[in-house]
């Protein structure tokens, strides 16, 4: 059974950075895709980013270019790195694979 881990949220200010990492276990984590969702309040989960196993990617709706998915098959881990962020991209950030969820971290962007 899958478990997933994720790390890396905070508060952050506008044009900021964040990396957040996702650790999966109880699977061979290099035959899996993963994705990233993400839910701020009030608002449905929505797609950020995915990643297949070749490591082609896929993003949400006008984030690709600032966010980039990638991962790390030695070590069991999906990153999301997330750039120029703006006070729209707060929300709790998802990891997701094989029809589980991780516990989510939280991402604040505020001044």
């Amino acid at each position: 059974q899958v478990q997933l881990v994720e790390s890396g949220g905070g508060l952050v200010q506008p044009g900021g950075s964040l990396r957040l990492s996702c650790v999966a276990s109880g699977i061979r984590f290099s035959f899996y895709e993963l994705g990233w969702y993400r839910q701020a309040p009030g608002k449905e989960r929505e797609l950020v980013a995915f990643i297949t196993t070749d490591s082609a990617t896929r993003y949400g709706k006008s984030l690709k270019g600032r966010f980039t998915i990638s991962r790390d098959n030695a070590k069991n881990t999906v990153y999301l790195q997330m750039n120029s962020l703006n006070p729209e991209d707060t929300a709790i950030y998802y990891c997701y694979c094989e029809d589980t969820w991780g516990q989510g971290t939280q991402v604040t962007v505020s001044s």
